[in-house]
């Protein structure tokens, strides 16, 4: 939206702390990178840390960093995020899952610009960073239950940014779905389809997008990894045909299963893998078959790449190995031959 644009153009080359509120997957960090490229720190690193992704203790780790001998597996010193985006911007996002405990800490890094290392002997590095915050919730409903700092909240609410949702931007999906297919063909993705029927343009423009800009990233890299030559109605996955009346094959109505639950906490919460789903398992909270039936649901979401699948289950690309050995071990990775 064009005055979303101008807002943040506005408020780019401002240092003042930013707070960010949109539904899941409207784009949030989005914005952010565009604030962050616009302003004086552009040329400097912009590092997001998902507030939501750690246990607590990893977070304070992550944020503030360590010092070698600190914790079990701590080998060496290792700065956090805020230290390592010095001069630049740190994107805290879902800011809203953080513990009191942890907003204490934040607060107080906020007020001095000093953070301290876990496990230091109490000196402190001062650090010059902007700030920029972003959640899904409704912070003063979470003040109100005491489970959000209010002076926290006022710290972080310099200026305020709201995200529409993309069903309230429609005029964006075409802009979108260019650029997706572009980003996708220059790093390295399976090529830019050749064309894209004005039929399917207008069915993608019309959809009401319940996850917003991360569903239709998904729905484009799914068009991409398919290798159409040309993406017509019968490309475009049943939900977007359904809200046009365009119905291939009947949709029969099942139960919601555990794999269903957790498939839209990954890909619509954007909650890892790792937080959401491995404990479960590991606890005997969740069985194999589980597993199985989510992992199944990635790979018909991604026509079989388990590449998209850890991008889909939020996992970072390091990880992609650990994540194959995890399914390997137990019994869980499936031909993928089947799904493209």
């Amino acid at each position: 939206m064009q005055e979303l644009r101008q807002q943040i153009e506005r408020i780019a080359d401002s240092d003042a702390k930013v707070l960010i509120m949109g539904e899941s997957g409207v784009g949030k960090e989005l914005v952010a990178q565009a604030i962050h490229r616009l302003s004086r720190r552009g040329q400097k690193s912009f590092v997001p840390v998902n507030c939501a992704g750690l246990p607590e203790t990893l977070l304070e780790s992550e944020l503030f960093g360590h010092v070698k001998g600190s914790f079990t597996g701590a080998f060496r010193d290792k700065p956090g995020k805020l230290e390592t985006a010095q001069q630049g911007t740190v994107f805290l996002d879902e800011i809203g899952e953080m513990t009191l405990r942890m907003q204490g800490m934040l607060l107080r890094f906020l007020e001095t610009g000093e953070l301290q290392k876990v496990g230091s002997d109490g000196t402190s590095v001062q650090v010059d960073v902007r700030v920029i915050a972003a959640t899904n919730r409704d912070l003063a409903e979470l003040i109100s239950l005491g489970q959000f700092r209010e002076d926290l909240f006022y710290r972080l609410n310099v200026i305020r940014v709201n995200v529409p949702p993309l069903r309230e931007r429609r005029e964006d999906v075409p802009l979108l779905v260019e650029h997706f297919f572009s980003h996708l063909a220059s790093s390295g993705g399976n090529g830019h389809p050749h064309h894209i029927t004005p039929e399917a343009l207008d069915a993608l423009t019309e959809y009401s997008w319940p996850g917003n800009i991360r569903e239709l990233e998904n729905v484009v890299e799914r068009l991409v990894v398919a290798r159409c030559e040309a993406i017509g109605m019968e490309e475009l996955p049943s939900e977007v045909r359904a809200e046009r009346g365009v119905i291939f094959r009947p949709k029969r109505e099942r139960r919601r299963t555990i794999a269903d639950d957790l498939f839209k906490r990954l890909t619509e919460n954007r909650e890892s893998f790792w937080a959401a789903v491995y404990p479960l398992y590991m606890r005997r909270e969740m069985t194999r078959g589980n597993i199985r039936d989510l992992v199944r649901k990635g790979l018909e979401s991604s026509h079989g790449n388990y590449r998209i699948v850890t991008r889909l289950f939020n996992i970072p690309a390091r990880d992609y190995k650990k994540f194959m050995n995890f399914l390997r071990n137990h019994g869980c990775l499936l031909p993928f031959k089947e799904y493209r």
